[in-house]
């Protein structure tokens, strides 16, 4: 199949990149605890996944192991944070500083990850010109003068559902070419636009819906042996 011109292809399947970080996580506890090596059976058994998918995922990172030893811990954690691009800055606006929006600006923990978010837009005049956590708050109409200067091109969405597709519109008019969409909406955007999505609301659907099987699995099987 021939892909169409200008199309960006992309050579690491989703499910692999939302695991890598699983794999680093753990070599990093690996690391503190003073390990040199570290097998794919090893992480496979304490991440839960085949060790078969371990070794796979691994392959796209340009890394090797060596038989029945492992990968050299040191190496691995290096190498998994510069494919995922942890070991990078990348500078992003945040758009709408709700609760979740002023919650995601006093987390310092996502500068540990390479992500720095250096402004938050809302459409409330009295934000503007105010901090949440020493990053500055602007009106909404400040971004596109703000995107100029700064070349920003990373959007954090937390406004409210029936805003999120016209503000993702604007952001991306103003150069914005990724993402990260914590909004339930699912937005549309052009094929150069990279969008994840990160809704706290399905996951706690999925979470609830499991929940409520295994007490109903219970109920039913202690009726059972009454």
């Amino acid at each position: 199949m021939s892909i169409p011109k200008g199309t960006v292809e992309f050579n690491v399947p989703e499910p692999t990149l939302r695991r890598l970080p699983w794999y680093l996580a753990f070599a990093q506890l690996v690391q503190r605890e003073g390990e040199q090596y570290l097998s794919s059976t090893q992480i496979a058994k304490n991440i839960a996944v085949d060790p078969s998918m371990v070794a796979k995922d691994l392959s796209y990172v340009n890394i090797s192991g060596r038989t029945r030893v492992g990968y050299e811990v040191n190496e691995l954690v290096r190498v998994l944070e510069r494919f995922l691009g942890f070991t990078n800055s990348h500078k992003a606006f945040l758009f709408g500083v709700g609760r979740l929006g002023g919650a995601l600006l006093h987390d310092n923990g996502l500068q540990q990850f390479g992500l720095e978010i250096v402004a938050g837009f809302d459409v409330k005049y009295e934000l503007a010109g105010s901090s949440i956590n020493r990053i500055p708050v602007h009106h909404l109409n400040r971004f596109p003068e703000l995107r100029k200067q700064t070349g920003v091109d990373i959007g954090i969405l937390t406004v409210p559902v029936e805003k999120a597709q016209s503000v993702c519109d604007m952001m991306i008019e103003g150069g914005i070419k990724a993402v990260w969409n914590f909004t339930p909406f699912r937005i549309r955007v052009p094929e150069n636009v990279v969008v994840q999505n990160t809704s706290i609301y399905a996951h706690l659907a999925v979470m609830f819906n499991r929940l409520n099987a295994i007490n109903e699995v219970e109920r039913i099987n202690g009726k059972k042996h009454k």
